[in-house]
């Protein structure tokens, strides 16, 4: 990209060095060069193609639904479930004695492991439509008893696993919406877990036992876990229909559905009043890692990278190419004071930049949006506050890595030896992180250290306790809040800013 500046005649001084003056003719400078337009342009253009390529790249028009729970989030929404019609009020309670996980070893084979959030309880569901409210209280494998309503609440309970020697007791009741959840170890002596307000249950709710066992590892689209769980003392109270107990897969079509091993399958069995039940998947939020076919905004952003690129090499010259034809001398000499200069150039680049990564932000995700959901995608909802956020980020962080690049440009005096710094700093650490088998402790170092750090702004995905999964910047889970990761590369670019400043001053006396 070739730039050609024109010069100030000496006439052009700058009166009595007003900084508005300043402002206006770096301004004009940078207008009057169309290198520096059209790179820009291109930045905004590249966010809206490459929104586009995301958008039609992907069909998946034949793939299930993804059931979405009470407050409109995607959810995971399948276990087995052993249950009766309760009309009205009432309450169940049982003992669990034993759950007992096989993990799967290569294809057709299983081994005994831990599931840490394998879960075997009671549950109380309007219907077994998947994405129905409900309330559960439960044993876990590695997480005591919890009770977790509507897929995204969970509150813990008494710690330890459940065994032969150390049984749980738990109990459900329900009172109009009112469900509290109740824990014991021996049966007599009760502690209250949890109690919700459950509307949308109807007068008449599906209530029993029930066993999930998620991926151990946290899904990623491999061959879920097995879970099998003990239960007895089974009493119930209020109005129940009585007879025979009803068993079956909860969800055996959803996407986030990993379905169960090889040579296993959910059943439950009933004999001297214990029953044994054998479950899979799991009933929690969704997370990326379950729905790996999923997209989400990030994904539409994707020209984000190509638009870095560009704002870098404009960047980047808005400087050098002063140094290149000897114009940064009568730049200087309008103004005495040199770091004013940098400072008129940094706030034009900036406000140049940040506008033309808005639009661009602006544009392309509603269109990239409508396109992949035309194809079949899911994308995980957002607000319209956190969208804008992410409009908002996504602007800032083009914008100031711009900064970064003209800061370096004024330390280098050289095009090529800058943005290739500037690259190597931000784009690198965005290459990097997209690698899915890079260490998540490497990952996760890049995203909170180096400027790299900034695409958090990018973050709309919710990590949760109660869900083992792989959140990492490859599954757009970042670990620094969206505004702190920008804050990373904003200091950055203020510490670059401040040692141009001082270069600027002692160099080019």
């Amino acid at each position: 990209m070739t730039s050609t500046v024109t010069p100030h005649r000496p006439g052009q001084r700058i009166r009595r060095d007003g900084f508005l003056q300043l402002l206006h003719a770096e301004w004009t400078k940078f207008r009057t060069v169309r290198g520096w337009v059209t790179g820009t342009v291109v930045a905004a253009l590249m966010m809206v193609l490459f929104a586009l390529l995301a958008g039609i790249s992907s069909d998946q028009k034949s793939a299930p639904p993804v059931p979405i729970g009470p407050g409109g989030e995607p959810v995971t929404d399948s276990y087995y479930f052993v249950h009766q019609p309760l009309a009205g009020n009432g309450s169940i309670t049982v003992s669990v004695s034993a759950l007992k996980s096989s993990i799967p070893k290569g294809p057709g084979n299983l081994r005994p492991g831990t599931v840490p959030w394998a879960k075997a309880g009671l549950i109380i569901k309007e219907s077994t439509r998947q994405g129905s409210p409900y309330a559960a209280i439960m044993a876990t494998g590695s997480h005591g008893v919890r009770m977790q309503d509507n897929y995204v609440n969970d509150t813990a309970g008494p710690p330890g696993q459940v065994a032969a020697a150390s049984p749980r007791w738990l109990r459900l009741d329900r009172s109009g919406d009112t469900i509290t959840g109740y824990a014991s170890t021996d049966g007599t002596k009760w502690t209250k877990v949890g109690t919700t307000q459950m509307r949308g249950l109807g007068s008449t709710a599906q209530v029993g036992l029930f066993v999930a066992s998620p991926p151990a590892a946290g899904g990623g689209g491999t061959a879920g876990s097995v879970s099998t769980a003990t239960f007895g003392d089974l009493r119930t109270q209020g109005g129940w229909a009585g007879g025979d107990w009803t068993g079956g897969q909860v969800g055996a079509e959803s996407p986030s559905f990993a379905g169960y091993p090889a040579n296993t399958a959910g059943s439950f069995t009933e004999s001297d009043g214990r029953f044994t039940v054998t479950g899979a998947g799991d009933i929690a939020p969704a997370v990326r890692d379950t729905l790996p076919t999923a997209g989400h905004l990030r994904d539409i952003l994707t020209g984000t990278f190509a638009a870095l690129i560009a704002v870098i090499v404009v960047g980047v010259l808005f400087i050098t190419a002063e140094y290149q034809n000897k114009m940064i001398h009568l730049t200087l000499a309008a103004s005495p004071r040199r770091s004013r200069v940098l400072v008129a150039k940094t706030i034009v680049l900036w406000a140049v930049t940040f506008v033309a990564g808005l639009v661009g932000a602006i544009l392309a995700t509603p269109l990239g949006e409508r396109l992949a959901r035309g194809n079949g995608v899911y994308i995980f909802p957002v607000s319209p506050s956190t969208e804008l956020r992410v409009a908002l980020g996504t602007a800032a962080l083009l914008a100031t890595a711009s900064v970064l690049a003209l800061s370096l440009g004024a330390i280098f005096r050289h095009s090529a030896g800058a943005v290739t710094t500037v690259i190597v700093a931000i784009v690198l650490p965005y290459i990097l992180i997209a690698i899915p088998f890079l260490p998540a402790s490497v990952s996760k170092g890049l995203a909170t250290v180096t400027p790299g750090a900034a695409f958090a702004v990018q973050q709309t995905l919710v990590p949760y306790d109660q869900v083992a999964s792989n959140y990492t910047p490859y599954y757009g889970y970042y670990p620094l809040a969206p505004w702190a990761g920008f804050a990373v590369l904003a200091s950055y670019a203020m510490v670059s800013l401040a040692v141009a400043a001082v270069l600027l001053h002692r160099r080019d006396a």
